[in-house]
């Protein structure tokens, strides 16, 4: 499969959804020393950042939104591939419905709350052989 989305920057969304993911506020049930866990607003900041950075999130959004929306559509149906939502065989099905979500505006937030999306967007690349090894950054 070629994908629409050019390889190098599908890695370069994965590498931003890395750097969203090791600063995204994080929930602790743990009767955790609030000092140790709490950032600016209170909430409990990941392990690997102390601080957040809205610039990483802004640049995550970007490259999302500076997609075409064929391109938004298939980057959505990787992630639901990657997940499970369905299965590479079912590519057309989940394309059709990525693309109604893009259609609908809701894609780039979709995206943007996905749980792990470097992962599942790695997982669903993988799916149909595609990999960022030996891309930029990610080699």
């Amino acid at each position: 499969m070629d994908p629409v989305t050019p390889l190098d920057t599908l890695c370069r969304i994965i590498l931003r959804a890395r750097e969203y993911e090791a600063q995204v506020p994080g929930n602790y049930d743990d009767d955790e020393d609030a000092d140790e866990v709490d950032g600016e607003d209170g909430e409990a900041l990941s392990a690997l950042q102390d601080s957040i950075n809205t610039s990483v999130e802004d640049e995550l959004r970007t490259s999302l939104d500076d997609l075409a929306e064929d391109q938004q559509a298939e980057v959505l149906a990787f992630c639901w591939v990657g997940q499970g939502t369905y299965e590479a065989a079912d590519w057309d099905e989940a394309i059709e419905e990525a693309t109604d979500e893009v259609s609908s505006g809701g894609a780039v937030d979709e995206l943007l709350e996905m749980p792990m999306l470097a992962s599942v967007l790695e997982a669903g690349m993988a799916a149909f052989d595609l990999s960022c090894d030996g891309i930029g950054d990610l080699s």
